[in-house]
């Protein structure tokens, strides 16, 4: 079984574009990780110049490397050596996602998933992304497929 913080190393997303700073829970049905969006995120540029707020597409990204990349990561795991876990990446395939609220750059937002799903590599889980005191942002579904990958 690998640990968080080892399903973290192997997560392929990775800075700027790595949307989990820590994996607070990860269980065979359940993940649970965090990502705080510092000020400084080139998105906020454009995104919009004076009142900067986190693109949708990207806290949808967030839900997925922890509902689908993580949590796929953390139950290849339990089927097979770490050597064939980095051997594989999960791509997404589908979504229904609702939202609520924005994200303003400094928030810490949680994301919660629940798996629905773990069939020959492919994975579905119900996720939640909430501010880090509760206060709910979005919420849905989301899918993707393991496949593997020719590292260089």
């Amino acid at each position: 079984m690998l640990t968080k913080e080892e399903v973290l190393d192997i997560l392929p997303q990775k800075p700027p574009f790595r949307f989990v700073d820590r994996l607070v829970e990860l269980e065979e049905t359940r993940a649970v990780g965090e990502y705080t969006f510092r000020r400084d995120e080139v998105f906020y540029a454009g995104h919009f110049p004076g009142d900067p707020i986190t693109p949708g597409v990207i806290l949808l990204e967030a839900m997925c490397q922890t509902g689908l990349v993580a949590l796929g990561i953390h139950l290849l795991g339990l089927e097979v050596p770490r050597s064939e876990v980095e051997k594989t990446v999960t791509l997404f395939t589908e979504s229904e996602v609702e939202f609520q609220r924005v994200v303003r750059p400094g928030e810490t937002v949680r994301v919660t998933a629940e798996r629905l799903l773990w069939r020959r590599g492919k994975l579905r889980s119900s996720v939640a992304l909430t501010l880090d005191d509760g206060t709910p942002v979005a919420q849905g579904v989301v899918a993707g497929m393991g496949v593997r990958r020719e590292l260089p």
